[in-house]
């Protein structure tokens, strides 16, 4: 069995407690909050059936390893993955449903990640994909940032990207890059059809290769003065975007 690991903030713990209690090891909690959202979080791990324990701010900054733990960490044992990006396309074409993808290319800060993670859930985006080398995995402060979109969102970590998209092309996913000196914007493409969106990291943007692999690069408007966007907003704006054009047909 694999190590248990950390967890913290409310949302993260919340969102573990709700969809995976079975995983949930102890939740250790400030006592000393008694404010409403404490008591609530409390009441919901209780009827949960989880194991709680008081504790003070400093032991829980020690385990989450940040002051941003709001009051509440958790050790979890991590949920297995149960499907691979080819079984979670295949179950997707078999229900009918149009996959929408986003791949990440670079993305090594971890609030960046969890920032994109919470985007993506929030967008229907069915899985997350980035490569195994140069880019962050899932740890305690991705999860605190996403919100707990960190276990809804599956986060897949290929060995080489661009044969991941090639192999998302010969399944007929259309694959849209973001670069600055593309030469039509995001609004006049069109993303009802099976979808990945590409991203790079801020400043670098995507790996020549990578931009070589998609089939179409597009670029965000930038009607002030700074030239880019974070990676996480950029994400949102692109699919919202999707998300816009798929519900109006």
């Amino acid at each position: 069995m694999s190590s248990p690991k950390v967890i913290f903030g409310f949302h993260a713990v919340g969102v573990r407690i709700k969809t995976a209690p079975q995983s949930v090891i102890e939740v250790l909690f400030d006592a000393s909050r008694r404010d409403a959202r404490m008591r609530q979080f409390v009441t919901r791990a209780q009827e949960a059936g989880v194991r709680l324990i008081e504790a003070d701010g400093l032991r829980l900054a020690k385990l989450s390893g940040s002051h941003g733990h709001q009051g509440v960490a958790a050790r979890v044992q991590p949920i297995a993955q149960t499907r691979s990006l080819d079984e979670l396309l295949e179950d997707l074409e078999a229900a009918g449903t149009m996959p929408l993808l986003l791949v990440l290319d670079g993305v090594t800060d971890p609030h960046n990640l969890g920032a994109c993670l919470r985007v993506a859930d929030g967008a229907g985006v069915h899985a997350v994909v980035a490569p195994k080398d140069h880019a962050a995995g899932i740890n305690a402060t991705v999860a605190k940032v996403a919100s707990g979109a960190a276990e809804t969102v599956p986060y897949f970590m290929v060995t080489n990207l661009a044969r991941t998209l090639n192999e998302l092309k010969e399944r007929n996913i259309w694959c849209v890059g973001t670069s600055d000196d593309a030469p039509g914007t995001l609004y006049q493409s069109d993303f009802r059809r099976p979808l990945a969106l590409v991203l790079g990291a801020e400043g670098e943007g995507m790996r020549q290769l990578t931009r070589k692999t998609c089939d179409e690069l597009v670029r965000i408007p930038m009607a002030g003065a700074v030239e880019s966007l974070n990676v996480s907003v950029a994400s949102g704006v692109c699919l919202y975007e999707a998300m816009r054009q798929r519900s109006s047909g």
